[in-house]
């Protein structure tokens, strides 16, 4: 079996500020894993001598952390996938509906997470519905909340690091079983990198309190 590079050994790479990356002749390298090469300019050395590396260590985050998830009835399914693969990792989360596939309005959902992470029963949420973005748009209104549409590791690591973003958006029609928990990996472990983006940060909760402040006169 052929040695895959995917996007997250990039990430990785670049967290360590290497710019090199040592692999075998034959191995594969996902179309995402591609585009970052280019981007952060890391020189790709083929070597027969280099051996595949292991799998990818399960996620190390505290025991304390617990995640509302919530959604509408098209991600419903994903929902339940997304609820046993954190179980298995023994981390704690709030079920905060849809509870099955029956139709429903995604803003109630989106609002049930935001509630849980605003009034810090949960450190962070996740929101699926068809693609992420109608739930977006309901959680990104509401102050103290930064909500993020993450497809593949970059997204979900850009959020996390640049934004501090505290709900990850995930579209059931948009992206694979498999690809979300990657996503949700690189969600978990992830933290902020504060500086220059806390700067930014700063500016929108400014935006915050005076459009807020406006909106009570």
């Amino acid at each position: 079996m052929k040695h895959l590079i995917s996007e997250r050994q990039i990430l990785d790479l670049v967290k360590k500020g290497e710019r090199r990356l040592k692999a075998p002749k034959d191995c594969l390298l996902t179309p995402l894993a591609k585009d970052l090469l280019k981007q952060y300019n890391i020189e790709l050395l083929l070597d027969d001598s280099v051996q595949p590396q292991e799998r990818i260590k399960e996620v190390e985050v505290s025991a304390n952390i617990c995640i509302a998830i919530g959604s509408d009835h098209t991600g419903f399914s994903l929902k339940e996938i997304v609820k046993k693969y954190i179980e298995n990792k023994n981390l704690k989360f709030e079920d905060v509906g849809t509870f099955s596939t029956e139709s429903c309005d995604y803003p109630d959902y989106a609002l049930n997470v935001a509630e849980k992470v605003l009034n810090g029963r949960c450190s962070t949420g996740i929101m699926i519905d068809a693609t992420g973005n109608a739930s977006s748009i309901v959680l990104n209104k509401l102050p103290g909340i930064r909500a993020a549409v993450c497809y593949n590791n970059f997204t979900a690591w850009s959020a996390r690091n640049h934004n501090n973003a505290n709900v990850l958006l995930l579209g059931a029609k948009s992206i694979g079983e498999e690809t979300v928990k990657m996503v949700i990996d690189t969600w978990l472990l992830t933290g902020f990198s504060g500086g220059r983006h806390q700067k930014r940060l700063d500016k929108i909760s400014q935006l915050e309190e005076k459009l807020f402040k406006k909106k009570d006169h």
